[in-house]
């Protein structure tokens, strides 16, 4: 059996690069939105089943790398510098507010309270700053309407297209993947797990709890303001949507249905509850938000754990591991 985990692992990267020159272009599109929420899930993964930070800040820091990618793309600045300020924005905010969050020891129900508070705020401010005295270089950042005509990524001077931009986005999903999984095993990973166990005594143990929250904290904004500037580049638009409760709320359904525990949990949520919103939208059967309120209440009554931990307890020779 040892071998049945490395093979299925294999498997399934190469069904998700595999599936660019099996679909037609529209499929392939929607696809790429899963891929891309999928990195965004990765980031709540992170922060919320290894740290045990129960955070609303994701949708913040999603928002801020796809409004840094949107305004230095559409300034002329490349794609390069766009998408590497679509990750600093958001290790700046993060490590701002977590700093305060963190070393103030603001903890549980009330960090998700002011991270949620943070998320309306800004919400509410973009969709003020619209007309033409509301400019960022060349750029309008169009308050309600958001900020169309954002460009493609660009490599080596040529504009990805649609495949491509898939292919970028299975590839830094399988990056980040890799990435978490090698941290979470980590000596660091480790002294997050123990601290999210017990806080207090992992530092008596000499651990400085603070510091390593602060730096999961980041990773994770990191994360999810790269999955930001990849959602802006394939829509070529973005508007404050992305800050709302709403969207901050969805990604918390995913962690909880798909299984906060283990990193591809908010992943296989991530994909559940997006092709559920789609086909809920295109039937209109019924309102999405009751249909997902619903779901979040039935998995935290019944299914506390999560769907993929409560697969995995029914899975004959299970192991113990990140994935």
């Amino acid at each position: 059996m040892a071998g049945v985990k490395p093979l299925a692992w294999a498997l399934a990267v190469v069904a998700l690069f595999g599936v660019a020159w099996l679909v037609d272009l529209a499929t392939l599109v929607t696809l790429n939105v899963y891929v891309i929420l999928s990195i965004l899930a990765l980031s709540m993964a992170l922060v919320w089943g290894v740290a045990g930070i129960f955070s609303f800040g994701q949708s913040v820091f999603f928002g801020l790398g796809a409004y840094a990618y949107a305004v230095l793309a559409l300034n002329g600045q490349g794609s390069a510098i766009a998408l590497g300020a679509a990750l600093l924005l958001p290790v700046a905010g993060a490590a701002l507010m977590g700093y305060f969050l963190f070393y103030g020891r603001i903890s549980d129900v009330y960090l998700g309270v002011i991270t949620l508070t943070a998320s309306l705020i800004l919400f509410h401010l973009v969709n003020t700053v619209s007309g033409s005295d509301f400019r960022l270089g060349e750029v309008a950042l169009g308050g309600y309407n958001g900020i169309p005509g954002v460009p493609p990524i660009a490599l080596f001077g040529q504009e990805l297209d649609f495949a491509q931009l898939y292919l970028l986005s299975a590839a830094l999903l399988v990056l980040v993947y890799a990435g978490l999984e090698g941290l979470v095993r980590s000596r660091f990973g480790q002294v997050v797990a123990a601290i999210r166990e017990h806080e207090l005594r992992a530092e008596l143990l000499g651990y400085d709890a603070r510091a390593h929250k602060l730096g999961v904290f980041v990773i994770g904004a990191a994360i999810a303001g790269l999955a930001g500037a990849l959602h802006a580049a394939w829509g070529g638009f973005v508007g404050p949507d992305v800050f709302g409760i709403s969207f901050a709320a969805q990604i918390i359904i995913w962690a909880q249905v798909g299984g906060v525990g283990l990193l591809l949990g908010p992943v296989l949520g991530c994909v559940l509850i997006q092709w559920l919103t789609t086909w809920l939208g295109q039937t209109r059967l019924a309102d999405t938000n009751l249909v997902l309120g619903t779901i979040f209440v039935l998995c935290v009554l019944l299914l506390p754990k999560g769907l993929l931990p409560w697969l995995r307890e029914r899975m004959p020779g299970r192991d113990g591991g990140a994935a």
